[in-house]
């Protein structure tokens, strides 16, 4: 596991970990977009993006930032919390 996700603790595994959970948080935004019904055009006119990124955000290709997500979440009527510790 390490050779392929590589040594817990190093640079590369702390890059494989903060994709891994960008693609985690992108899935449970487009799951609940479907579950809405809702279109990746509607969803990007409500943010005030283009349906491009919408795509390329739920595809992986493009890293989300935390401003984005919360657009997206409030967009979406979720709520979130963030533990620290």
């Amino acid at each position: 596991m390490a050779e392929k996700y590589g040594v817990k603790g190093t640079l590369s595994r702390e890059e494989f970990d903060a994709r891994a959970k960008a693609w985690y948080y992108a899935e449970l935004l487009r799951d609940e977009r479907k579950r809405q019904k809702m279109t990746q055009q509607e969803l990007a006119e409500l943010i005030g993006k283009k349906r491009e990124y919408i795509s390329a955000l739920e595809q992986g290709h493009t890293d989300m930032q935390l401003s984005t997500f919360v657009l997206i979440a409030n967009a979406l009527g979720l709520r979130f919390s963030l533990v620290v510790g």
